[in-house]
């Protein structure tokens, strides 16, 4: 009898992962005849990043429903959304800060890391000379939406979003839903695209890793898992202190008892890298916890969708962990635009697996570091996705516990 062996998306990373380091130190820099195979997993990933954003922030927005209606739980729920991810993310850039994972690297390491980045993005580099805050502000507003998706200016593509999803809320149901369902098989169609890509991420990986380990050498290994440390310490740190803090303080809920009734949820959450797919067992875990689904059936489907504190956190960690491995010093006002960024970020992340290395393009993008810095990370991100997908989902189920206890 021939028994069939078949491996798990994450199992299959890591042998590309492996592989791809055995072949960087074997070959050398000729590693980097494979390099296209990850090119090509990269340009899939980036290809549905503007309409990813703006139609499921959209869709989220709009599904919030009737301002008036929702009343103060909506309001109440996004403000602590709002907050949990702006407080995630300064967790995520105070230890990138402190711990510093991209640093260490010798002089010639980072020059040849520096001279690529010149000529594979000179666009990259000038982008560094950045407006002010004041100005960014001023152009979140566009002028011309066309131009906005055109040229990928992700702050006007998100206040669209915001925009247009409140407008659908405010006018008649009737005339809202087809395009609502419209844009609902959009979405599907743009998430059956990044599931298509991620198929490709064993190869990608490999192709990446191989080519960053033939040009760099191991140093660059070794900074790697101290970068995914400082992101699995961030996370760990955050969602135990932070949440069972809110659960006992704010929602009346001994931890323990949350944790425990949650976990079910959590492992789904985990192996699934999905916020999306964990819903049906999360809201079963809070009902066996006394969370009436008067609550639970409004904070966990708008959670999966806008909250999104581990990736914030996750999205905080590496665009400094870039930014140190090229060189690249970011003061306070690039660290407040990351904070910016990755909030608005987070709250267009579609809850499905990789999401977060979506949305990292875009902080990337806005910040001036180069694309071609997610390589370094690409590695591991699948892990770190399974990881902040639970702190997600774990955030999403501590609100639920906070807003019944407060609006009863």
């Amino acid at each position: 009898m021939k028994l069939k062996l078949k491996l798990s998306l994450p199992t299959k990373i890591f042998i590309g992962l492996v592989i791809g380091i055995i072949v960087g130190l074997i070959f050398g820099p000729k590693a980097k005849v494979i390099e296209p195979i990850g090119t090509i997993f990269l340009r899939l990933i980036t290809l549905v990043v503007v309409p990813l954003v703006f139609v499921s922030l959209l869709l989220g927005t709009a599904g919030v429903g009737d301002i008036k209606r929702v009343g103060r739980m909506g309001l109440k729920t996004l403000g602590y959304f709002i907050f949990t991810t702006i407080l995630a993310i300064t967790v995520g850039l105070l230890l990138a800060n402190l711990v510093k994972p991209g640093s260490g690297l010798s002089q010639d390491v980072q020059a040849r890391i520096q001279k690529t980045t010149v000529d594979q993005s000179s666009i990259d580099l000038q982008k560094l000379q950045k407006p002010s805050t004041l100005d960014i502000l001023i152009e979140i507003i566009p002028t011309n939406p066309v131009k906005a998706f055109t040229e990928g200016n992700m702050l006007q593509i998100i206040f669209l979003a915001l925009i247009f999803g409140t407008v659908f809320t405010m006018i008649p149901k009737n005339k809202a839903e087809p395009i609502l369902t419209f844009l609902d098989g959009l979405n599907e169609a743009i998430i059956k695209i990044v599931h298509i890509a991620m198929k490709l991420a064993p190869y990608g990986v490999l192709a990446l890793i191989a080519s960053v380990t033939g040009k760099f050498g191991v140093s660059v290994l070794f900074t790697l898992f101290k970068y995914a440390a400082t992101v699995i310490g961030g996370l760990l740190l955050y969602a135990i202190v932070w949440n069972s803090l809110a659960v006992a303080s704010l929602g009346k809920m001994n931890p323990f008892a949350f944790f425990r009734g949650v976990r079910e949820a959590l492992l789904i959450a985990f192996s699934t890298s999905s916020s999306s797919a964990t819903l049906p067992v999360a809201i079963d875990c809070l009902d066996r916890l006394g969370i009436s689904r008067q609550y639970s059936s409004f904070v966990m489907p708008l959670g999966a969708t806008i909250n999104m504190d581990g990736t914030a956190l996750y999205q905080g960690v590496s665009a400094v962990f870039i930014a140190q491995i090229y060189g690249i010093p970011i003061g306070i006002d690039g660290q407040l635009m990351i904070v910016m960024m990755a909030t608005l970020a987070s709250i267009g992340a579609a809850g499905v697996p990789s999401a977060g290395i979506i949305t990292l393009v875009m902080v990337l993008k806005q910040i001036g570091v180069p694309l071609e810095g997610l390589a370094l990370i690409l590695g591991v991100e699948r892990f770190l996705d399974m990881c902040r997908t639970m702190v997600n989902v774990t955030g999403n189920l501590a609100c639920s516990v906070v807003i019944q206890r407060w609006e009863k």
